[in-house]
């Protein structure tokens, strides 16, 4: 499965901002839409394109567009906030949703909403902040294969290596594409260093 981490100063310096814990609801969900673009313009950079005639204010010239389908699938709640940057990037996107929940007896992760579009001969940019356990994402990333997926492509912002291990094991074809890769997980299963709950940070609840 291939991991792609951004070396990238802008995008260091925005997760430096986004790991303080002083940094307010409001600039946080900023710099998570700033991040989120960064990590959409990598997972493009190979997209094929197709060769369309353009006119310029002085003369014709071929020009370039991504000749294939993309589909923005936000992992409930804390993916909707990589959701507008994800669409301001590529506004011929279609948009699903996949909300999971996890027993808190097993840990297991399962669906309980799943919306999407058709996903045939797409290319699906699945978006979910924290890749901690791996299990949401996995399971996520089923629902996703399950309707027709071929091709995914997970952005994170925070990755942890367990759970980049679990989805190489389970879904070798699943690309994940990260602004960092941290160090571990602790006993509860929080992503160290990495910046607390996600959702909680996004949107100013406890």
């Amino acid at each position: 499965m291939p991991t792609t981490i951004l070396q990238h100063s802008l995008s260091s310096h925005i997760l430096s901002l986004l790991r303080d814990k002083t940094t307010p609801p409001e600039r946080f969900r900023s710099l998570t839409q700033t991040v989120t673009r960064l990590l959409v313009a990598e997972a493009t950079r190979k997209l094929p394109s197709r060769i369309v005639p353009i006119t310029t204010p002085l003369e014709e010239t071929p020009g370039q567009q991504i000749s294939v389908k993309l589909v923005a699938v936000p992992i409930l709640r804390a993916g909707l906030g990589m959701l507008d940057a994800a669409l301001e990037m590529l506004p011929g996107a279609t948009v699903g949703y996949v909300g999971m929940e996890r027993d808190e007896a097993t840990a297991i992760a399962s669906a309980y909403y799943c919306k999407l579009p058709p996903l045939e001969n797409a290319h699906i940019l699945m978006l979910d902040p924290m890749l901690a356990t791996g299990g949401s994402a996995g399971a996520a990333a089923h629902e996703l294969e399950r309707a027709g997926a071929a091709h995914i492509t997970l952005l994170c912002i925070v990755a942890a290596p367990e759970g980049v291990a679990h989805l190489a094991d389970n879904y070798p074809k699943l690309h994940v594409i990260t602004a960092a890769l941290d160090r571990e997980l602790n006993a509860s299963s929080y992503i160290l260093p990495g910046l607390g709950d996600f959702g909680n940070r996004l949107y100013g609840t406890l």
